[in-house]
């Protein structure tokens, strides 16, 4: 994931900044506590195709 496209891009839900989770391939938001999937190196931010977070997921964010 290109770290000039995390600069730019935000939750579209909240518009709240996102963090690169590169073990599963995600996009995501503490504030909406949605997690945005990355589907062959492109991030896909739609709301329905995100997915909620649990709460120790939440809390592993910085």
């Amino acid at each position: 994931m290109d770290p000039r496209l995390l600069d730019i891009l935000v939750c579209p839900v909240t518009k709240a900044p996102l963090v690169y989770n590169r073990d599963k391939q995600e996009l995501q938001c503490k504030a909406s506590r949605l997690a945005y999937p990355i589907r062959d190196g492109i991030p896909i931010m739609l709301e329905e195709e995100a997915r909620e977070m649990g709460e120790e997921e939440l809390a592993a964010l910085r």
